[in-house]
């Protein structure tokens, strides 16, 4: 039986006893737990009266008053029954054991994560009220007393509005992680619910201390999650992965987490806000605040759990992460499980570094992408990722049967980056990729479409907004968004012919989803020969209503030769980049210039495979090729080319001063492209374009 404490001496005050704790599962993570349970038995606070796992603990290493039990059942039975169980035993295992313990009447402590599904989570919750029991779920982080500093910054406007919430944890687990016991990495055993993965076992304190920070507690917290799950190891489980979590109060929180990094680095969490940052480094209990005033750093204490949960047995003092506090995570956890086996990430995207148990993979570019996918608030599969799931497109544009661009709505783009239609990948007839999307430095950047910064005030180039009165660029809520709602003709590959067009309706909508602009626009594309495609443009900006509007840019509102809205086409990386126009070569010859034509080509990091590259190039041996952007016969608009900071070309239509949109006459514009492999010479661009000329 369980020793019970010794009574009282007759003739002196009673004493109140210390809660009698038993502990289930005494390797592992219960390793952890002994050692904290002598801190405590240690000081009076508690006392161990016994453990159970199948595999006893070495002999000498428990205080003979401790009794030893293969299984909670024999623990139980042997009476009387502790105050308080901690569980620290195989995922799979914590509800039914978590089940027992509340029926006979002791409070719980479980390990992370509590439960395999929703439905355990509900019954457990439900045995825990009709017993009147307490459950603390052991997501250590949550007891971080920095958690309500956090609070208090954003509650206080210390960064302005949040916009976002991110999660990242690179991390570094072996093949001999995988072997230490039958349940790791496994999404189930025997039909067995276990949801093992990076996001729910070994980086769960991201996910739970995210979700906290995000105020989504509860499961009515939680709108919607979505995941995009992938695999290195040799495993059922996912251990590189992208969790996006919108919440019932209207935030956006993106978790990205891999087991396959280069070296082991502090995860954190953090909020992104108009007015700077916030960054959680949840495992030592450090925030950096960073503001245009500069960066300050503070470390916090934090709150034992397993204290905690005494001091709620005997004062009422809430629990730190009760039960019910983390259904919002195990709203993450059941979207895992019941979402599609992980994606395998193929051996040419990963290096294995060390040898036999002591292995590891690492995932090419995995630091990047990570960084690229929480700025974005992105998912793997939405950037284009080369290993990651294919995503298709609302339409592909082809020629003789060859894709060479497709078309994307933006349904997918973050709303801080002004959702819109774009073209990307766009490639040319052998392949190569030469449009960027959602880069690192500029993932409102998105491939081949129309955007304005200003528009009456409304920003639908997405990112910071630059203003006359601030002098910079600062993040304001005025991002639009444009959406399609109608087309007309769409042809392509129609029998056998080498053209195509696509002709459609657009709304550009105000934050509040009212129109401000009504576009046409036009797309066209035909092949010019074996080498060469054309692809056109043509669109018309009307009011949405009976009054003018106001189309600007950051130039037209005072950023010297800031002048960019309008066409815009991002490219990808570029090696021995050259562009130049009939008077010059150079990026400070040709930015601001106002000619027929200007030219870029380049090597660019994409082949006939066209497999996808971390920057939505694609991958394989590099091939070279070029870009003619041609302006209409009365264009007057300056180009705008950045080469050094980004590669990007766009035709301005409000170099320094708004264009303005009156009811009844829109504002038309049109360009042409040629895109082929190869270099090309001016000598070539000339006949090029007069050819053509000639047969329209």
């Amino acid at each position: 039986m369980i020793q019970q404490s010794a009574p009282a001496a007759p003739g002196t005050p009673a004493a109140t006893a210390p809660p009698r704790i038993a502990l289930v599962g005494v390797h592992g993570y219960g390793e952890r737990h002994l050692a904290n349970l002598a801190r405590l038995e240690e000081s009076g606070a508690l006392e161990l009266v016994a453990v159970a796992d199948p595999n006893p603990p070495e002999a000498g290493r428990l205080a003979g008053s401790v009794a030893v039990f293969n299984t909670l059942d024999q623990l139980l039975a042997a009476g009387p029954v502790p105050d308080v169980v901690i569980l620290a035993t195989p995922i799979q295992t914590h509800a039914p054991l978590a089940l027992a313990a509340l029926a006979a009447g002791a409070d719980v402590y479980v390990e992370k994560p509590p439960v395999a599904s929703m439905a355990q989570f509900q019954d457990v919750l439900a045995a825990a009220d009709a017993a009147g029991r307490l459950v603390q779920v052991g997501f250590q982080s949550l007891g971080s007393q920095a958690l309500p500093a956090i609070r208090e910054t954003i509650d206080s406007g210390g960064i302005g509005d949040v916009f976002g919430l991110s999660a990242t944890g690179m991390w570094v687990r072996t093949k001999s992680y995988f072997k230490r016991s039958r349940w790791a990495g496994k999404r189930s055993i025997d039909g067995i619910d276990v949801v093992d993965g990076v996001a729910t076992n070994a980086l769960a304190h991201a996910v739970a201390t995210a979700l906290s920070v995000a105020g989504a507690h509860t499961v009515a917290d939680v709108s919607s999650v979505e995941t995009d799950l992938y695999r290195a190891h040799d495993t059922q489980s996912d251990d590189t992965s992208v969790i996006r979590v919108r919440t019932a109060g209207g935030r956006t929180l993106l978790c990205v987490l891999t087991l396959c990094a280069p070296e082991q680095q502090h995860p954190s969490v953090t909020v992104h806000g108009t007015q700077g940052e916030i960054t959680f480094f949840y495992t030592k209990d450090e925030v950096v605040i960073t503001t245009p005033d500069g960066e300050r750093r503070e470390t916090f204490g934090r709150t034992d759990l397993l204290e905690n949960l005494l001091d709620a047995r005997t004062s009422g003092t809430p629990l730190l992460c009760a039960l019910a506090g983390t259904g919002a995570f195990t709203c993450v956890l059941e979207a895992i499980r019941t979402a599609p086996d992980p994606h395998e990430i193929g051996p040419d995207h990963i290096t294995w570094e060390g040898h036999g148990d002591d292995a590891h993979p690492v995932v090419h570019g995995i630091a990047g992408l990570i960084e690229r996918a929480a700025k974005a608030q992105a998912t793997f599969a939405e950037l284009g990722v080369p290993w990651a799931r294919s995503l298709p497109p609302v339409r592909t544009f082809t020629i003789g049967g060859h894709p060479v661009a497709d078309y994307q709505d933006g349904s997918r783009i973050r709303a801080v980056s002004s959702p819109r239609p774009y073209l990307h990948p766009v490639r040319t007839l052998a392949g190569t990729v030469v449009t960027g999307h959602q880069p690192l430095d500029h993932v409102w950047h998105l491939g081949v479409g129309v955007a304005l910064q200003d528009v009456d005030g409304v920003n639908f180039w997405g990112g910071r907004t630059y203003t006359r009165p601030a002098g910079e660029y600062v993040w304001r809520p005025d991002h639009g968004s444009i959406v399609h709602t109608g087309a007309g003709a769409h042809d392509g590959d129609r029998g056998g012919a080498q053209d195509g067009r696509l002709i459609e309706s657009l709304s550009w909508n105000g934050p509040d989803g009212r129109p401000v602009l009504r576009e046409q626009r036009t797309w066209t594309w035909d092949a010019v020969g074996p080498s060469v495609w054309r692809l056109g443009l043509d669109f018309a900006l009307s009011p949405a209503g009976d009054r003018p509007v106001s189309l600007g840019s950051p130039g037209s509102n005072g950023r010297h030769e800031g002048g960019y809205g309008g066409f815009f086409w991002r490219l990808p990386e570029c090696a021995g980049a050259n562009v130049w126009t009939p008077d010059g070569a150079g990026e400070s010859a040709v930015h601001g210039s106002v000619t027929p034509w200007l030219a870029w080509s380049g090597t660019f990091d994409g082949g006939t495979s066209g497999r996808r590259t971390s920057d939505g190039g694609s991958s394989g041996s590099a091939a070279a090729a070029t870009l003619v952007f041609v302006a209409a016969e009365s264009s007057t608009d300056p180009w705008f080319v950045r080469v050094e900071g980004y590669p990007g070309v766009g035709q301005s239509l409000a170099w320094d001063v708004p264009v303005i949109a009156e009811p009844g006459a829109p504002v038309r514009r049109s360009v042409t492209v040629f895109v082929a492999d190869g270099i090309l010479g001016t000598a070539d661009i000339d006949t090029l374009i007069n050819q053509q000329g000639k047969k329209s």
